[in-house]
């Protein structure tokens, strides 16, 4: 009998701490509002030059045939478009990438700072949407803050085309990775 009333005690004690867990998730934001990070710091990553791609000189072959040997074709892989990926990458180069999902086609970048605008910072999401090589093929979502007179950060609009011009370089430079490829 007392074995079984510390089972229950057990048994409730677990219900209770797995309660309170999921209450604890409650504070999670929804997408398009990010926690500040940097805590007033506008330029906590240091130097930060532009690079040719995220994995360094040459990048990451996902079976373009660049690299690996082989015939997979664009996008062999990975669950995206391989070209519109490493176009990603290369384009948002200059940003911290805070996460990159090449099977779902995600990159999302940490808050960034220009050096001629320390009080302004982007971040980006880009969304590669299927395996082919089209213009309907990625989005991009570009978000703004400006810092205000006592040190925090509000939300502030993104310039109207900004998304677009981003869209139009990374589309030019997959174009480019796969003149480039069909060349060798």
């Amino acid at each position: 009998m007392v074995e079984k009333t510390r089972r229950r005690r057990n048994l409730i004690g677990c219900m209770v701490a797995t309660g309170l867990l999921l209450v604890g998730c409650a504070d999670v934001q929804p997408e398009g509002v990010y926690p500040d990070r940097r805590q007033g710091d506008p330029t906590p990553y240091g130097n930060v030059e532009r690079r040719g791609s995220v994995f360094g000189e040459g990048g990451l072959g996902f079976d373009t045939g660049k690299k690996s040997g082989g015939g997979g074709g664009p996008g062999g892989g990975i669950g995206v478009n391989s070209f519109l990926w490493r176009a990603s990458l290369d384009t948002v180069s200059f940003m911290p990438v805070n996460s990159a999902d090449p099977f779902g086609g995600v990159i999302i970048t940490d808050w960034h700072s220009m050096a001629e605008t320390p009080q302004e910072r982007f971040k980006m999401n880009v969304y590669i949407l299927g395996r082919t090589l089209r213009a309907d093929g990625i989005r991009v979502a570009v978000f703004r803050q400006v810092q205000d007179n006592y040190g925090s950060w509000r939300d502030a609009p993104v310039p109207e085309q900004a998304g677009n011009k981003i869209e139009d370089a990374i589309l030019t430079r997959a174009r480019q990775l796969r003149f480039d490829t069909l060349k060798e």
